[in-house]
């Protein structure tokens, strides 16, 4: 085993060199000049350090989770001008007029393909980070998304609404990695006091990516009927910006020295991350989940179902992740147009509104973020659950009772606000800080690969049973999503233990009391915690 006061040595060695260089005059390593340069760059190096984890965090997710979420929202303003291209297109073939309901299920299907396309992703995302690694496993992801720009840019020349469908299909599958990938690259390069806040930003960049998609949807800039293509391919940008700047960031310090074995890579890393001010507790957590996998292959996602010492670590990701699709979230937004319409707002001005929702979770997801450090993760989750319990049945008396009380739209429409308010509070960003705190390396790739299937596997049958849901139900649609919350959050509140500031070890400490429950005192061994934790600081300059 590599020992981390060696690794601390060879880094310092380097700095006095680097530092050397830039003061050359200082010779003596104790003067007080090299004493007067420690003592004050200490902070200067914290923020730098921050500074270079921001940066590479902006870099990943534009081209990452924001692709999530502005290629649902892009979708919303085309819809009418997609639906006539359809028809055009089969008119021009056929001679064939679309019923209404032919139309509508072909541009369903343009629509829905986009999960399947993320499920495919999700499943390929774990291979692709072990083999190539999680940096160049993003940047490896901008060919599908390349692929299905060019393909939607020249759909309408060619007049073909196939390659629309096959455009949605390889976004899906872009969305589909960048949501297993960015959240695990984030979390293992992240310190641990910053590691929820790093691995949270990927939900903020998915809720900028609604906003931004919302915001290019307009009539007046790319929503209009001359610029639905262009409107579809404008995921590219966002592409091209991850290219030029993330390959200029450190690969995860955690997969170079674990996976790969490579002591030395490992090291820079850390120096870019960290700076010379490298951690010894760090080192140590880093050694010995390496000691802990060596020997080990990587796991795989039917493995993991198998195996005991992560039973209860697998049924929270795959409830928590599920009840992130099943909450009601994404169908709110269904509802917004006619509750908007309802109180009052005309028309042309409701998708000025709409934009509101989505900066709404926007906002929420940043609070989030300035929260997670502080509260901590299951307070949040079990929090934000609660909150959408309540707004779910309030929003569901204010749609019994609409037409019978004058300002009950109004109500409505609060409802919706504070329902997102209380989805991006919560689960909206914890869910996927999750997996990489709860399982180790071996077996990290397997879980989001579980995790992510899940996902869009719910997105998928939701987007499917809603309008079902509907037209059955009426007004009472969101009693389902008001049990799924409860729910959710009672499992919160009795399973899942706290995992803020903890190290893995301590973490696995916790769920090894579940997976082995009153079997213990027969003499099962419980998995060693070899250091103490820290003094955890509550920065959150992400």
């Amino acid at each position: 085993m590599l020992d981390s006061t060696g690794l601390l040595s060879s880094v310092n060695k380097r700095c006095d060199m680097e530092i050397g260089l830039v003061f050359p005059h200082c010779h003596i390593k104790n003067s007080p000049v090299m004493r007067k340069i420690t003592s004050q760059n200490a902070r200067f190096i914290m923020k730098g350090n921050d500074l270079n984890l921001m940066l590479m965090v902006t870099s990943c997710a534009i081209g990452g989770t924001l692709q999530y979420g502005y290629n649902l929202a892009i979708m919303n303003a085309p819809t009418i001008f997609i639906q006539n291209f359809v028809n055009e297109t089969f008119r021009e073939r056929w001679d064939v007029q679309l019923k209404n309901y032919q139309v509508t299920l072909v541009w369903t299907c343009i629509v829905s393909i986009y999960s399947l396309g993320g499920l495919a992703g999700a499943l390929i995302a774990g291979p692709m980070s072990i083999t190539f690694g999680r940096k160049k496993t993003m940047l490896l992801n901008n060919i599908f998304l390349m692929l299905s720009s060019l393909l939607a840019l020249t759909s309408r020349a060619a007049k073909s609404f196939e390659m629309i469908i096959i455009s949605r299909v390889l976004v899906g599958i872009n969305a589909g990695i960048s949501m297993n990938v960015q959240p695990m690259y984030f979390g293992e390069s992240a310190p641990k006091h910053l590691r929820g806040a790093a691995s949270l930003s990927s939900a903020i960049f998915t809720a900028f990516g609604v906003v931004l998609g919302q915001v290019v949807g307009l009539r007046e800039i790319l929503g209009s009927e001359p610029c639905w293509q262009y409107l579809l391919a404008s995921n590219a940008i966002p592409g091209l910006i991850q290219l030029l700047t993330l390959p200029w960031f450190p690969e995860s310090p955690r997969y170079l020295l674990i996976d790969r074995g490579d002591k030395e890579a490992c090291i820079n890393a850390l120096r870019r991350l960290r700076g010379c001010e490298v951690q010894r507790s760090e080192l140590d957590e880093i050694l010995q989940e390496q000691a802990e996998a060596k020997g080990l292959r990587p796991s795989r996602p039917w493995e993991l179902f198998a195996d005991r010492n992560v039973r209860w670590q697998v049924i929270s990701i795959i409830t928590l992740s599920s009840a992130m699709q099943l909450c009601g979230n994404d169908s709110i937004y269904f509802y917004a147009y006619y509750v908007f319409k309802e109180s009052g707002i005309s028309p042309d001005m409701i998708q000025y509104i709409t934009i509101c929702t989505g900066t709404c979770e926007f906002t929420a997801c940043i609070i989030c973020n300035l929260l997670i450090e502080r509260q901590g993760r299951k307070i949040l989750l079990m929090g934000g659950y609660a909150l959408m319990t309540v707004w779910a049945i309030v929003f569901t008396i204010a749609l019994c009772f609409e037409h019978k009380v004058e300002w009950m739209p109004y109500l409505s429409m609060a409802c919706i606000f504070t329902y997102i308010l209380s989805f991006g509070m919560g689960p909206a960003g914890v869910t996927g800080v999750l997996p990489t705190e709860i399982f180790s390396q071996t077996a990290r790739p397997a879980a989001y690969m579980i995790a992510g299937s899940m996902m869009w596997i719910n997105l998928f049958i939701m987007g499917m049973i809603f309008p079902f849901l509907v037209s059955e139900l009426g007004e009472f649609c969101f009693v389902p999503f008001a049990a799924v919350c409860f729910l959710s959050a009672l499992y919160v509140g009795l399973v899942l233990p706290e995992t803020k500031g903890k190290t893995l070890s301590a973490i696995a400490n916790e769920f090894h009391k579940l997976n082995y429950r009153g079997q213990d005192k027969q003499g099962l061994p419980a998995p060693q915690a070899q250091y103490q934790l820290g003094e955890v600081c509550h920065s959150t300059a992400l």
